[in-house]
């Protein structure tokens, strides 16, 4: 009896000091879906699909590359990638922040590059910055900035 009694005193003491896990919120799924489609579009290379993860005027700022603004500039900005890179790249969702219609993402990509102009294959591992806004319901990557982490 006793030793349930102090287990439920340390439940409620754990979840008040915030030591047991939380469940994801809907908003915090949605958010990590929207960010693993960007990937799995990106692992792809299907360039319509991965427009349609950004806001209309959404914007990715690539290392080393103009930035691409709008549907016309990222769309632009991928065919390129797609045409020169292909990818198969596993993302980790190391951080998820969300402050009304507007959430943040940190997150940790690693895998393989491969340069098509030579058929040279890469080990890479990036950081990635998601700044996504909640468009007529949906979660959309509006700002997208990454770089390399070696």
């Amino acid at each position: 009896m006793k030793k349930s009694v102090y287990n439920r005193i340390l439940l409620v003491v754990m979840v008040l000091l915030g030591y047991v896990g939380h469940s994801q919120t809907k908003d915090e799924e949605a958010v990590q879906h929207t960010v693993q489609a960007y990937f799995k579009a990106l692992n792809e290379g299907n360039v319509q699909h991965i427009v349609s993860v950004f806001t209309n005027d959404g914007a990715v700022f690539p290392t080393g590359a103009p930035t691409a603004i709008g549907t016309e500039g990222l769309t632009g900005n991928y065919r390129y990638v797609f045409d020169n890179f292909g990818f198969d790249l596993k993302v980790t969702i190391a951080d998820i922040r969300i402050k009304e219609d507007m959430a943040m993402v940190q997150s940790n990509s690693k895998g393989t590059v491969w340069i098509k102009a030579n058929d040279q294959k890469l080990t890479e591992a990036f950081r990635e910055l998601f700044v996504l806004n909640k468009v007529n319901g949906t979660w959309k990557i509006d700002k997208y900035m990454y770089n390399q982490s070696k």
